[in-house]
């Protein structure tokens, strides 16, 4: 017996079987998406402000989206932008979030799929998909909650808490002393190793900056440099040869981040772990990244590459290809993506947006502790609301 597209409904559009079933059992009401800037209290310059490439970093636009369900829960979420970029996530979160409006919450991977659809004509990477990151975010977030457990929990944990690392007293602007103290803070208060940035136009600088940090925090402890995609390959290799010394824990984007046969050829020259992979904003560019072996350790960042969703999707290409994970920034998200990776990972420490939220996380014995708290674990700051600079709602309240 032959079957036709009549004989079975779901033959000719199989997502159509999955909307509004039996299996249905919430619906979101309301939608409210908001844009707003997080300055920071000193510009901040890494290799590409040296080289000439970028301007210091003053502020962060963030877009955040905040969402209601029919049976009163809720969740919220957000992406963000460095120095370009965050009125455009902006606007198209805007043209889609409508579509959320009376959907399961629960159908999170169909929502993607709709939300994608919705902006086809700009593509399925970079501000599209970023734009989509703060709504799929919320969306988890809304389902931990519901389900009373932190996000990890949810996604099934391998582990309670995360090693975790500091960045933020490593940029290239702060004297050498600053970053010696900021280190030994940022020990002090639990974190447990320390990431300094590197790629300075004169190579003898990076030298004495990474020699005076590894001799202030001693053999034992976990030491990361980070050139921003400053160097081209021969210079990659003549410093990942001058910094074998130090016994770092990995060198991270040493090129340019599409190079994925040249980080594959430095990561078979060297015997310091190479990472990279924060810059890329598709599951498909981290793929390159596998499928070359360019990488020890890969670097995803969820609202850069589309949300939850897709970032599960690479953590499970990830592990098959036996890599280490160190999510990018955004540690209230990243702490529970990497808390249910199978290996062990690292999360990256930043308290930049520690005024965004009423929570704080917690650091002990150099590792971050996943919050007992439902979902994310995190409520908007009177702060966040005073920094918003526009919002828009959809649905009823």
């Amino acid at each position: 017996m032959t079957l036709t597209a009549a004989d079975s409904p779901g033959f000719a559009n199989p997502l159509a079987a999955l909307s509004g079933g039996e299996a249905t059992l919430d619906a979101i009401r309301h939608v409210r998406l908001s844009s707003l800037t997080l300055p920071l209290a000193t510009p901040i310059s890494d290799a590409k402000v040296l080289t000439g490439r970028q301007k210091p970093m003053t502020e962060i636009v963030f877009l955040f989206a905040e969402m209601i369900t029919e049976q009163g829960h809720s969740g919220v979420g957000f992406s963000y932008s460095k120095r370009a970029g965050g009125t455009a996530q902006y606007a198209h979160a805007r043209e889609i979030a409508e579509n959320l409006i009376g959907e399961d919450p629960n159908d999170i991977g169909r929502i993607y799929e709709k939300l994608l659809w919705a902006g086809a004509s700009v593509g399925r990477s970079g501000v599209a998909t970023q734009a989509i990151a703060a709504l799929d975010i919320a969306l988890y977030d809304l389902k931990a909650k519901r389900a009373g457990l932190p996000l990890a929990k949810l996604l099934g944990g391998y582990r309670d808490s995360v090693r975790t690392y500091n960045t933020s007293g490593g940029f290239l602007q702060a004297p050498i002393e600053e970053v010696k103290e900021r280190a030994s803070r940022s020990l002090a208060e639990g974190i447990g190793g320390i990431k300094i940035k590197v790629g300075h136009p004169d190579h003898r600088v990076d030298l004495a900056r990474v020699t005076a940090v590894r001799e202030h925090l001693g053999p034992g402890v976990p030491l990361m440099v980070d050139a921003n995609q400053q160097w081209d390959r021969a210079a990659a290799i003549r410093m990942g040869r001058a910094f074998e010394e130090f016994d770092l824990t990995w060198i991270e984007e040493p090129l340019d981040a599409y190079d994925a046969a040249g980080h594959a050829q430095l990561a078979a020259s060297l015997d310091t772990p190479i990472a990279t992979g924060e810059m890329l904003s598709s599951v498909a560019e981290h793929l390159a990244l596998i499928e070359h072996r360019s990488v020890d350790i890969i670097q995803p960042d969820a609202p850069r590459i589309g949300g939850i969703t897709p970032f599960l999707r690479l953590a499970a290409l990830a592990d098959q290809a036996g890599l280490q994970l160190a999510p990018h920034f955004a540690m209230e998200i990243h702490l529970h993506l990497a808390a249910a990776y199978p290996r062990e990972p690292w999360v990256e420490h930043f308290e930049w947006l520690n005024p965004l939220f009423n929570e704080r996380l917690e650091t002990r014995a150099g590792r971050m502790i996943v919050p007992s708290r439902p979902g994310l674990g995190f409520t908007l700051s009177d702060q966040a609301r005073a920094w918003t600079t526009d919002t828009v709602e959809f649905g009823v309240k």
